[in-house]
């Protein structure tokens, strides 16, 4: 895959030299990539050498689908053995970054690719220094202005990519507005306070006055959407499943679940196991009609991509949305 640089100073230039140079020190729950760069002049490609940049050549491994295609053309969710080897694969990535003090910001599932083999790998599309370009994955404290995050962040994330596994939906669809996406929340897991979220009074983002008037909401709803049993079609969890989902969801930053220790969670040693990878669903029906959607869209929506090999479109497309 080609990439253009055409000012080397503008943010979405140096946001691409960094994603490019940290995408490649993580492994292997984040995607690799080999990095070339191109001399605009002579049109010479050496590797590793500082230079004035005009292009970068990424080779990245192929990667079949991202998992937000996948839910989308599922009739049914992932049974809960599934979802146990995707939640591991993710938690596994997010600890690898977060041990190394990077700080994703931009986790959702349509930035997690698997592939045939059952493989989950997570892009870092450039790191983004502000908040997620798509609301619905976003933390609470970054929609109600905190200037300060941790990796605290990423686990509100990987709680909401979570609960899009169990019903095949995003859990707080909101309609593109921190405002709307502060007030979906209060309206599932209840409106915070100074006891559940010391220091809450203080944020003075344009979502506080939404929580202000969501003081209606006292009760948590979450358990309700996802019951212990179900007889109405509803997603299930059991009581571990729940109890490590509502610890992802904890408003509090300082009391949310690390990735560390939501992989020793007893959610993953409880009946039914995860599922191994090799016998993970096989998506291979999706991969001409998504190749070529993509290749259409992206190609419309971003002219800076430029496709060197056809084979691995289906990554390629993703790498910078």
């Amino acid at each position: 895959m080609k990439l253009r640089l055409i000012n080397q100073n503008t943010e979405k230039s140096i946001r691409r030299k960094r994603s490019t140079k940290l995408c490649s020190e993580f492994s292997p729950t984040v995607v690799n990539d080999r990095v070339y760069r191109s001399d605009k002049e002579n049109g010479s490609v050496w590797e590793g050498k500082e230079a004035v940049l005009t292009f970068i050549f990424m080779a990245v491994e192929y990667m079949e689908h991202d998992l937000k295609e996948i839910i989308k053309t599922m009739k049914q969710p992932f049974s809960p053995s599934e979802i146990k080897c995707l939640m591991l694969q993710l938690l596994e990535g997010v600890k690898n970054l977060h041990d190394n003090s990077v700080l994703h910001r931009y986790l959702k599932t349509s930035n997690l690719l698997l592939n045939s083999r059952g493989e989950l790998k997570i892009l870092h599309s450039g790191l983004a220094r502000k908040h997620h370009g798509n609301l619905l994955y976003s933390a609470p404290e970054l929609l109600l202005g905190a200037k300060h995050y941790s990796t605290a962040m990423d686990m509100w994330s990987v709680g909401c990519i979570m609960a899009e596994l169990l019903s095949n939906e995003p859990l707080f669809n909101g309609s593109g507005t921190s405002a709307e996406q502060i007030y979906h929340i209060c309206r599932i897991l209840g409106t915070p306070n100074e006891t559940t979220w010391p220091g809450f009074s203080k944020l003075t983002g344009v979502g506080l006055k939404v929580v202000n008037f969501a003081k209606q909401y006292q009760e948590k709803l979450l358990r309700k959407k996802f019951p212990a049993t179900s007889f109405t079609g509803l997603p299930f969890l059991s009581d571990a499943g729940f109890d490590l989902l509502n610890r992802l969801l904890t408003y509090d930053p300082e009391k949310r679940i690390t990735a560390d220790a939501a992989l020793d969670h007893d959610w993953f040693r409880e009946v039914p196991l995860p599922k191994s990878k090799e016998f993970m669903p096989d998506f291979h029906a999706l991969n001409a009609q998504t190749d070529r959607r993509k290749r259409r869209v992206m190609k419309r929506l971003n002219p800076d991509i430029e496709e060197t090999s056809s084979t691995n479109s289906s990554t390629d497309a993703q790498i910078y949305p």
